[in-house]
């Protein structure tokens, strides 16, 4: 499996890319914002997205609508990694397609079940009904355990 870690902190890229080297996986691509990211999408064989939020120009969860729009990225993983935790961006995370949520710090047992969930098909996030407890509904299922 290929994964493609997009941060703008080479710091936290190498963090990820050595959690996921602890949990077995070796192929793993870095780009550091969100144009870069999309042309390894369009350049090489991508597996998993991992990608952060906060990024200048292009933010994670443009990227993960871009990635969505097209035939190929419809599928594929995503993962956002981010410092940023407030309720109403883990929804718009949910309704931009992202599969699952990490908070960080965290650790690569997290990232180990985080990976796990959404390779084993608990991780798409499903339409949020409308209503006062689709923050928490989205909540619950982006970062839920």
């Amino acid at each position: 499996m290929r994964f493609l870690v997009v941060d703008d902190s080479a710091t936290m890229r190498r963090i990820i890319k050595s959690q996921l080297r602890v949990l077995g996986y070796e192929q793993v691509a870095e780009a550091g914002d969100a144009q870069a990211a999309l042309a390894v999408l369009n350049s090489e064989q991508i597996d998993f997205l991992i990608t952060d939020w906060a990024m200048p120009h292009t933010t994670g969860l443009q990227l993960a609508l871009k990635v969505r729009a097209t035939r190929a990225g419809a599928a594929l993983p995503i993962l956002m990694v981010t410092a940023i935790g407030r309720e109403e961006e883990i929804h718009l995370a949910a309704e931009a397609g992202v599969n699952a949520y990490i908070i960080k710090p965290f650790d690569h047992l997290t990232l180990r079940d985080k990976i796990a969930q959404i390779l084993a098909g608990q991780g798409r996030p499903k339409p949020a009904p409308a209503g006062g407890a689709v923050a928490t509904r989205a909540r619950a299922s982006l970062i839920g355990p």
